[in-house]
C-alpha cells in the first residue's frame, strides 16, 4: 500500500516538476512586462514588491503606438483570410483523403503535411522565389496564400481524424431519402465534423499569427505583422513594450487551447 502511495506522491512531484521546467521561462514575462523601467530584468524595487516599481506603461504605450496598432492589425487581417483559405482547402482535402477510392493516399497526405515537418526558413526561401516571380512579393495577397500553405496541413490532420469516427451510413440513409451531395454534406457530415474544422481553423490562425521567418522574406513596411514587429524592436529598440505584446500573445495561446479542449468535449459528447 505504502509503495502505491509513495507512486503517486513521486508521479506528482515529478509533473509538478516539468510543469514549472516547462512553463517558468513563459509566465516570468508577465511581471517583467509591467517593470516601471525600461529594463529586461526584474529591479530592485520589483524584488521587494514595491508599488512604485510597477507601471502600465509598455501597455499604454503599445496600445497608442501606430505601428504597433497597425502591426495588430496586418496580424489579424492575414491571419483570418489565410486561415479561412486553410480550412476550406483542408477540409476538402480531408473529405478526399477519407475516401477508400482515393488512389495514393499515403503519400498525398505526405505530401500535404510536408510544409509541417520541413524547416522553417526552406519553406520561406522557397514562397520568396515563387511568390516572388509572379508579382507577389511584398503583398498582402502573398502572404495569405503563403500562411495558408502554412496552416493547411493543421486543417488536414484534425478533419482526418474527425472523419476517422465518422459513420458514413448516415450520408447512405440520406442519399436513399433523396437528398443530393451538397445538402448531405452542409445538412449531416459539415455539423458532426465541425468541432474538428474548427480546431484545425484554430490552429491554422495561430500559425499564421505566430509566423514570423516567411514574413521576413515576404512582407515588407506595409505588411509587418505582430511577430515581424516584435522582432523589429528586439533588433533595433530594446523596449519592454515587446513584453506585453508577449503578454497579450500568451493569453490568445491560453484562449486558443482552452476552445480547442472545449471543442475536442464537445465532439466526444455529440458522438459520431
Amino acid at each position: 500500500m505504502w509503495r502505491r502511495r509513495a507512486g503517486r506522491y513521486g508521479f506528482n512531484v515529478f509533473c509538478v516538476a516539468a510543469f514549472v521546467f516547462l512553463l517558468a521561462p513563459i509566465l516570468v514575462i508577465v511581471p517583467l512586462s509591467f517593470n516601471a523601467e525600461p529594463y529586461f530584468t526584474f529591479t530592485e524595487g520589483m524584488l521587494r514588491l514595491d508599488p512604485e516599481a510597477y507601471s502600465l506603461r509598455w501597455y499604454r504605450s503599445v496600445v497608442e503606438d501606430q505601428e504597433w496598432s497597425r502591426a495588430l492589425l496586418n496580424s489579424l487581417v492575414i491571419g483570418s483570410a489565410a486561415t479561412l483559405l486553410a480550412t476550406t482547402l483542408g477540409t476538402l482535402a480531408a473529405l478526399g483523403l477519407s475516401s477508400p477510392a482515393m488512389p495514393g493516399r499515403a503519400l498525398i497526405t505526405a505530401l500535404l503535411i510536408s510544409p509541417m515537418v520541413t524547416p522553417i526558413i526552406i519553406v520561406a526561401v522557397g514562397v520568396f522565389f515563387f511568390y516572388s516571380s509572379l508579382g507577389l512579393g511584398q503583398t498582402h495577397a502573398g502572404l495569405i496564400l503563403a500562411h495558408a500553405a502554412l496552416g493547411a496541413p493543421f486543417v488536414v490532420i484534425t478533419v482526418t481524424a474527425t472523419l476517422a469516427g465518422f459513420d458514413r451510413s448516415l450520408l447512405r440513409a440520406a442519399a436513399s431519402l433523396g437528398a443530393g451531395p451538397l445538402r448531405r454534406f452542409f445538412r449531416i457530415q459539415l455539423p458532426l465534423i465541425s468541432p474538428g474544422v474548427f480546431s484545425g481553423g484554430l490552429f491554422a490562425f495561430a500559425a499564421s499569427f505566430d509566423e514570423v521567418v516567411v514574413v521576413l522574406f515576404m512582407g515588407g513596411l506595409e505588411q509587418r505583422t505582430i511577430p515581424r514587429q516584435m522582432w523589429s524592436g528586439i533588433r533595433e529598440e530594446i523596449s519592454p513594450a515587446i513584453l506585453a505584446v508577449a503578454v497579450f500573445l500568451i493569453i490568445f495561446a491560453v484562449a486558443a487551447l482552452i476552445t480547442v479542449d472545449w471543442l475536442r468535449r464537445r465532439s466526444t459528447t455529440q458522438g459520431p
